[in-house]
């Protein structure tokens, strides 16, 4: 029963441990952007993590809105969301009450014009966002990263800078699932609404 779960606000120490268990980018658990960070709690253990961030670059924004680098508050990313499985598996959908439940509060303590979250096709297809009444907007453009060759004939992706002259490969990143809930009405989202 729902009514078995508390849901308030924790710091990004507190979600570290349930991310690195078990978020399917648990290698950069530690690495993650904090924001307005919320844990789901049965029996005072932390079961659950959903993390709402600004949007990474004021170009998105503009992108998505047509919207100005002066005019960029309101708009967040819920950049994750994580439960214990074991947990999830016994309460039937948990995880779309758990991110209801977090925009409401979210919503308490700021303003909200849009959110936006990403599924990454290689692990799921967004179905907790689609039952949060998120709209889908596709799939993201087609990018490709840069990885690093390391001595021991490893790869470690490059994060930011020049490529020429290191040894290395292009290839393809994973495309992205775009969903947006749009709450501030005078805003007129510039992509295309797709289906799933």
């Amino acid at each position: 029963m729902k009514s078995e779960y508390k849901i308030s606000r924790i710091e990004k120490s507190e979600a570290e441990f349930l991310l690195g268990q078990y978020h399917y980018l648990k290698d950069i658990s530690k690495g993650f952007k904090s924001g307005y960070n919320y844990g789901l709690y049965k029996d005072r253990i932390l079961v659950g993590v959903c993390i709402y961030t600004g949007f990474p670059v004021p170009e998105l924004v503009k992108g998505m809105f047509g919207l100005e680098r002066t005019d960029q508050d309101g708009f967040f990313e819920l950049s994750r969301l994580c439960l214990d499985p074991t947990v999830q598996k016994q309460e039937h959908n948990l995880a779309s009450w758990f991110v209801s439940r977090t925009i409401q509060e979210l919503r308490v303590a700021t303003t909200v014009r849009s959110i936006l979250s990403y599924a990454d096709s290689d692990f799921h297809q967004g179905t907790v966002y689609k039952a949060c009444n998120f709209v889908y907007y596709g799939l993201t453009d087609p990018k490709s990263d840069f990885w690093i060759k390391q001595t021991n004939g490893s790869f470690i992706k490059h994060s930011r800078g020049k490529t020429k002259g290191i040894d290395g490969e292009w290839r393809p990143r994973s495309r992205k699932h775009r969903f947006v809930k749009v709450f501030d009405k005078s805003l007129k989202i510039k992509w295309k609404v797709s289906i799933v």
